[in-house]
């Protein structure tokens, strides 16, 4: 077990790319009045996710749309449509799987910039909006439900979709009362999950049993600080968990969950949300600026589904 009181070292990010000026118009929108306090905005990116080809896609909430970056920086308009996708992951077969703030579960044909609805509902409720998304190694999808929720009203919810084998299609809940969760990712072995909670500040563990069942739930991370708390998380190829957290910076945990890294922006304004690993290089949205931010960690990230 590491020292907790051992010096966390301090990596500085740099720009990797910007969004150009060609897909900025600045104006504010039915998604920026109420979760950007009424600011006008030409965009607010997340859900960052490599293909095989080492492409970077990105989705921009307010406008609907999905961008494809090349390893040169190079930005490509995919797709926009009527909706406000939240997190993007890339799955085996090569398509994109969306987590949609308005719309539920989608998935986007990446050949023909086709999408079309997986799930819009949850037992026939409506979901109270989707964030963040993670495919487990078996196919399974484990995604996040925010909404609006938080410390006033814990009514966030953790789903799980059942991939290929006997429950295929099958949809579950895991987590039912949760303020706020946001990113979500796995370890390695797939048997725990963990979930960023950001209006408490907190990442939790979701120990996973033989059957899928989830027991002894608890906090695997107390955070403090920054405009708010923790956003989107991966897990790196050492069971660390690397976590963006809102106004501090990116954090890696090591497997014990104790700090040993902090990507931070330097003297400039970064809002630094969401992260996907390519080696041991990071790429992470700058959400308040249109940009992709970069930084190497000491360990490449674990490998994900699409990567399988």
């Amino acid at each position: 077990m590491l020292n907790p009181f051992q010096e966390v070292k301090r990596l500085e990010a740099r720009l990797f790319s910007e969004l150009p000026a060609k897909f900025r118009r600045k104006r504010r929108t039915a998604w920026s009045n109420p979760n950007r306090q009424g600011a006008a905005v030409d965009s607010f990116l997340e859900g960052p996710s490599f293909d095989r080809d080492g492409n970077l896609w990105c989705v921009d909430i307010p406008f609907g749309r999905i961008f494809r970056v090349d390893p040169k920086g190079e930005w490509e308009l995919v797709l926009q449509y009527d909706g406000w996708p939240n997190g993007l992951k890339i799955h085996r077969d090569g398509g994109a799987w969306i987590a949609d703030y308005r719309r539920g579960l989608l998935r986007l044909d990446t050949k023909r910039g086709a999408i079309e609805p997986v799930l819009e509902t949850g037992f026939s409720e409506s979901f109270k909006g989707l964030n963040d998304l993670h495919f487990a190694d078996n196919g399974d999808l484990y995604f996040t439900d925010q909404g609006q929720s938080g410390i006033a009203d814990p009514s966030g919810r953790v789903w799980r979709l059942r991939g290929p084998g006997k429950n295929e299609g099958e949809l579950q809940r895991l987590v039912q009362s949760a303020p706020s969760p946001n990113g979500i990712t796995l370890n390695g072995r797939n048997s725990q999950v963990y979930v960023a909670i950001t209006r408490a500040q907190q990442v939790w563990r979701l120990p996973l049993m033989a059957g899928g069942t989830v027991s002894k739930s608890g906090v695997a991370i107390q955070l403090s600080g920054g405009h708010a708390g923790p956003d989107g998380i991966e897990m790196d190829a050492e069971d660390g968990l690397v976590v963006c957290h809102l106004g501090v910076g990116v954090w890696r945990f090591d497997a014990n969950m104790l700090p040993t890294h902090l990507v931070h922006a330097g003297k400039a304004h970064r809002l630094m949300t969401n992260l996907a690993f390519k080696g041991r290089r990071i790429y992470v949205t700058d959400s308040a600026n249109g940009a992709i931010m970069t930084a190497e960690l000491p360990v490449a990230g674990k490998k994900l589904f699409s990567m399988r």
